[in-house]
């Protein structure tokens, strides 16, 4: 399970420390003894051999050709950042909508009243018993959080993250020191979870700078936070792996840490051994709710341009070409007769797009930015976002087994947009039972002007394996538009007679559109 760090809007500081109660009193034994001498021995000071006899003390470091061995000690590197890290508390005001009977806690469904699903309730339920409650008027309510931060300037600016305090009413800081002085939420991006705070009390802050240079896996990092409400901890371990995508938002490129980060140490600063800001500890995954030994933090040269950007602006404005674009498989690869799978497939171009205007079309896969080649979907949305709006650059892309340019001039990513497309009715299905898989018409579907949709889905089917589920809108099936479901049985057909392996189908689903490679022989 990933965990953002201090997701819990109760995010009380414990009490107190409690210790299991009446625990059995173990039994010694020669062989226990033995083992725990070893486990000793294992779990000794960094760098050092296991040696017999009792001769740990007096082992040599253990050191790499060209390199250093890791240092005995953190504590000056402590005693440099440690002042600059500060807890975040959060007082956060939500509202909650409350039902006719005053009901805000209950788990059946809210309606109100005039909701289009009233009346079909009403209908067919009766009038009473509904499975639902008319929602009334939105009441507040307000909790608390914790977390972390560190202070980047002397008059006080403050990196932390947004999911900290997104529903802030009331944000207070505690120093090093002990004092606690008020603050301000500057601005805040959801997208890679950061928010610059401002210390409203005029002083001089200590504070800490970004790394300049990316760490490499293996090297020693260093967290301090607020784990737990606690206040000041420090703990220590290596970057575990780079380039970490855990589905929190669309630019995800964590660094993944060993070193020990648990609830409360959200926006904390990671430090390598130089005293430098190389991440923001944003989430741990953690099947038990406490840190298993893997975090993970956004990377300081994604930190230092958000910043800024919240710095000057209050929001960041990010580039945008109007395409959704999605992975190349071996499957898609197959069908589109490309040599391998790296780049960004275009399911679609928005019309009026800065893509659309270059012409960039559906089908065509983004291999390179300005020369510097893509390897996946996420890469090139990020590299796109972060060169900003009214730059030119020259996207690379495959068509026809070729590879073509085209000179774009990037817009500005608009406002996140919703859609929904209405319930499949039951009239004229085909059944495509191989593929676990029932169509229709368009014309069967409220709201659907094209293709062929989807209206049942055998979830232990071929097409539930990749993904295809009712309410899909199939427009494409080999390159070619569809509108019956007949057409899609003849595109499988005529693949499996030519030898292919799939046949590409082009799939809406809601306000996203997708490629999606179904096997002409999925027995085979």
């Amino acid at each position: 399970m990933i965990d953002p760090l201090n997701r819990d809007p109760q995010g009380e500081a414990p009490s107190a420390i409690h210790t299991p109660p009446h625990l059995p009193k173990p039994r010694t034994s020669r062989a226990a003894l033995l083992g725990a001498v070893a486990v000793i021995a294992l779990c000794g000071a960094f760098g050092n051999s296991i040696l017999p006899h009792g001769a740990l003390a007096e082992a040599p470091a253990l050191t790499v050709p060209g390199q250093s061995a890791g240092p005995a000690s953190f504590a000056d590197i402590v005693d440099r950042v440690k002042s600059s890290v500060v807890a975040v508390k959060v007082k956060m005001v939500e509202t909650a909508d409350v039902s006719e009977d005053g009901d805000s806690s209950s788990n059946i469904p809210q309606l109100r009243p005039g909701d289009p699903l009233e009346k079909f309730f009403k209908r067919f339920g009766g009038g009473e018993g509904l499975p639902f409650q008319f929602r009334g008027p939105q009441q507040r309510h307000s909790g608390q959080a914790l977390g972390s931060g560190f202070i980047i300037s002397a008059d006080g600016y403050v990196v932390t993250n947004n999911h900290v305090v997104e529903h802030a009413g009331n944000v207070t800081l505690t120093l090093d020191d002990g004092r606690t002085v008020p603050a301000k939420v500057v601005g805040a991006d959801k997208k890679t979870d950061l928010a610059l705070l401002k210390i409203t009390e005029g002083g001089n802050f200590p504070h800490v700078d970004f790394a300049s240079k990316e760490p490499r896996i293996g090297d020693w990092v260093i967290a301090v936070g607020n784990p737990f409400g606690l206040g000041g901890t420090v703990t220590a371990g290596i970057v575990s792996a780079r380039g970490r995508d855990i589905g929190a938002g669309p630019y995800d490129d964590f660094l993944q840490i060993d070193a020990p980060v648990n609830r409360g140490n959200s926006g904390g600063p990671t430090f390598d051994t130089q005293g430098n800001v190389v991440g923001v500890n944003t989430a741990i995954y953690s099947p038990s709710g406490g840190s298993v030994g893997i975090g993970f933090a956004i990377p300081a040269e994604v930190a230092k341009d958000v910043v800024a950007s919240l710095k000057d602006k209050g929001t960041v404005s990010r580039g945008w070409i109007g395409v959704q674009i999605q992975p190349v498989s071996p499957e898609i690869a197959d069908s589109l007769n490309l040599k391998g799978t790296k780049g960004a497939l275009v399911a679609e171009t928005q019309s009026g797009s800065p893509a659309a205007s270059a012409g960039i079309k559906s089908g065509d896969v983004i291999v390179a930015v300005n020369g510097d080649r893509v390897d996946s979907p996420r890469e090139l949305a990020r590299r796109i976002a972060a060169l900003g709006p009214d730059k030119k650059v020259d996207l690379t892309y495959v068509r026809d087994d070729a590879e073509h340019t085209a000179n774009v001039r990037l817009g500005a990513l608009p406002a996140d947009k919703e859609a929904s497309i209405g319930t499949p009715q039951s009239g004229g299905r085909t059944s495509l039972a191989n593929l676990g898989l029932s169509l229709a018409p368009a014309s069967s579907v409220s709201g659907a002007k094209e293709g062929v949709v989807v209206t049942e889905v055998d979830p232990d089917g071929v097409a539930a394996q990749k993904g295809l589920k009712s309410g899909d809108i199939i427009v494409e099936a080999a390159g070619r538009p569809v509108s019956r479901p007949a057409e899609i049985s003849s595109a499988l057909d005529a693949a499996k007679k030519d030898g292919r392996k799939a046949v590409l189908l082009r799939v809406k689903s809601g306000d996203q559109t997708r490629f999606v490679a179904l096997a002409t022989n999925p027995a085979s």
